[in-house]
């Protein structure tokens, strides 16, 4: 289902970047201000709508770290189990560090708008973390949300059939209060790694 050529130019190009950072003095003694994509050109101010139909801004969470995940509610398989890795691992880390975790801001951004309205992103979302936001928007909206993000997603739809997937890129990536990228965060980690990992980042 997701894009996994996309998915490899992603991790490959997050990993060249942390080598060429770690070559330059920038390795284990990261700060949360000099993380692996630090610099990275991802990202950048956005306007959605919430699940609860209320229009939101980027600037919303200015002083947030934001972990952010693309990927739509009719996702057969691959967005809920990351998406119920990814909570479990920040519920780990409310219980270890509350302070930590309540600085981070989980967004579901969905890549899905003909479906993903408000209504069906609100019973979705509150399925995973009570922090979740659900964001969605206009086609236009998550096209560019996208493409500033770095995210690749298309239509699979056969001639003919009502439902349809969407293959889609795969990547966590965790902001800074700042709204600069940070790091990718392991999706395929267990709750505890994902929780060292957040903390790693926005603990200091």
């Amino acid at each position: 289902m997701a894009g996994s050529a996309m998915n490899i130019l992603i991790r490959t190009a997050a990993l060249a970047l942390s080598l060429l950072l770690a070559a330059c003095g920038g390795g284990a003694g990261n700060s949360a201000a000099e993380g692996p994509l630090a610099g990275a050109s991802i990202g950048g101010p956005f306007t959605l709508t919430d699940q609860d139909g209320k229009r939101v801004s980027d600037t919303a969470f200015a002083g947030k770290y934001r972990l952010v995940y693309f990927g739509y509610t009719y996702c057969p398989d691959v967005c809920p189990v990351d998406l119920q890795k990814l909570m479990a691992g920040l519920r780990v880390l409310e219980k270890s560090d509350p302070a930590v975790a309540a600085r981070i801001q989980p967004l579901f951004i969905s890549i899905d708008p003909d479906r993903d309205t408000p209504a069906v992103l609100k019973s979705y979302v509150a399925a995973f973390h009570p922090r979740l936001i659900g964001l969605t928007g206009t086609p236009a909206e998550i096209a560019a949300v996208a493409k500033s993000f770095g995210v690749y997603y298309h239509k699979q739809q056969q001639d003919g059939a009502a439902e349809y997937l969407v293959d889609h890129s795969r990547a966590t990536y965790l902001f800074g209060p700042d709204g600069k990228p940070i790091a990718l965060i392991p999706e395929d980690g267990t709750p505890a790694e994902i929780a060292a990992e957040l903390k790693r980042w926005a603990g200091g």
